[in-house]
């Protein structure tokens, strides 16, 4: 771990605690010995509130901020709902990123997600492919509320000299991930597939497509990990992705992927499935591969920890207790 740039009694706050990612960034830090966290569930802070958002900043005047908060679902949601999509998200982060300025934050980590790179980047996607082609149509509203988000994290830097620096994620999974079989995503959804086929004791489970579509898959522990060595970069380093040339734009992965009948068969095994796996080829595949480029996070020395088979397995030990 680097040294610490935060100090350990900084005042932190992170918007969105109890989701995926942000649960998880609570988790490193606590670990990490940070004593002067501060959270707000929605029912004490609405994040769609303009007034309320800079009421809590100017109370509170946080020192470092890592922005998690968003309103986020599968295709389904964001076929049904596109506008709550766009202006929930473009709500939340603007009041955050304006509150954040009005009490001189000292830095921000903007959390954006892998959607925001065109349908047909090149693979794997670096940060330099951003608004290089279109978008996936089916999340093009929440992807462009993620884009919105790092160009005003771009603009305030340039601006007002702030110190905001925008993370993508690629795909996620850990504790607290949705189990939803409508609307999860495809590592959860397998885990609960093979988790009711095992309990029932049935021959086989069907994946959706054909199995070959390649998904790079990053534990949420990880994550956390990658967005506090950020904060915690020195001046030089930190600023080095503040440059006046591009977005303050990192991707955070692992680098590596997996086919969709690699990753069923990891989860049968770590579950102790021993069925078949049956392709419903009837069934979409998907964007055929979806690597991040991760030269820029390597390069700054963070590498992830927790392998495909460990991730799982620590997932699932999570999960038993409500599947």
């Amino acid at each position: 771990m680097s040294s610490h740039f935060m100090p350990l009694d900084a005042r932190i706050y992170i918007a969105g605690h109890r989701g995926l990612v942000g649960s998880a960034i609570h988790r490193g830090l606590t670990a990490q010995g940070y004593t002067n966290i501060l959270t707000r569930t929605r029912t004490e802070l609405d994040l769609l509130d303009h007034e309320a958002v800079a009421k809590f900043f100017a109370d509170e005047k946080p020192e470092y901020v890592f922005l998690a908060a968003a309103k986020v679902g599968g295709i389904l949601a964001n076929n049904t709902y596109p506008a709550d999509f766009i202006r929930d998200n473009l709500t939340i982060q603007t009041n955050i990123i304006e509150s954040s300025r009005d009490v001189d934050v000292t830095r921000l980590l903007f959390l954006g997600s892998s959607c925001i790179y065109p349908k047909m980047a090149p693979q794997p996607m670096p940060e330099t492919c951003l608004l290089t082609g279109p978008l996936e149509p089916t999340n093009r509203p929440y992807a462009l509320a993620k884009i919105a988000g790092i160009e005003m994290c771009w603009s305030y830097n340039r601006q007002y000299g702030t110190k905001y620096l925008a993370a993508m994620p690629t795909n996620l999974y850990g504790p607290g991930d949705n189990f939803d079989l409508k609307n999860s995503h495809v590592l959860p959804a397998l885990i609960r597939k093979t988790a009711e086929a095992k309990a029932a004791g049935a021959k086989d489970i069907t994946v959706w497509g054909t199995g070959t579509p390649r998904r790079e898959l990053l534990y949420s522990d990880d994550l956390a990990e990658a967005c506090i060595f950020l904060m915690n970069l020195d001046e030089t380093k930190f600023g080095s992705l503040m440059n006046e040339d591009g977005p303050p734009l990192i991707n955070i992965g692992t680098g590596e992927d997996v086919t969709i009948r690699e990753l069923a068969e990891v989860v049968s095994k770590v579950l102790g499935f021993e069925g078949e796996l049956v392709f419903d080829t009837t069934k979409p595949d998907g964007t055929p591969r979806k690597l991040m480029d991760v030269t820029r996070l390597h390069d700054l020395g963070w590498h992830h920890k927790v392998g495909l088979e460990e991730g799982i397995g620590r997932t699932w030990e999570l999960a038993k207790t409500f599947l």
